[in-house]
């Protein structure tokens, strides 16, 4: 069953693409209907709080590691 991995993978990949795709599409015309700096806004809203959500995952495992005595030095 060496083809399931493929088809399942390669159909993920075209749909996440295609939603991507009208996704973005979908928000570069509303931002053509005048509301260009909202959109903007929002777009920057979003990805700096989605940065600032990875660094406190990253914080997070961090800490929590370091509580169970993993050893993070390297080699």
């Amino acid at each position: 069953m060496d083809w399931v991995p493929i088809v399942f993978v390669t159909f993920k990949v075209l749909a996440l693409g295609m939603a991507m795709f009208f996704a973005i599409k979908w928000h570069y015309d509303q931002g053509e209907k005048g509301e260009r700096r909202a959109a903007l806004r929002t777009g920057v809203t979003i990805a700096a709080v989605f940065v600032l959500t990875i660094l406190a995952v990253g914080l997070v495992a961090f800490v929590l590691s370091r509580m169970l005595g993993l050893d993070l030095s390297f080699p």
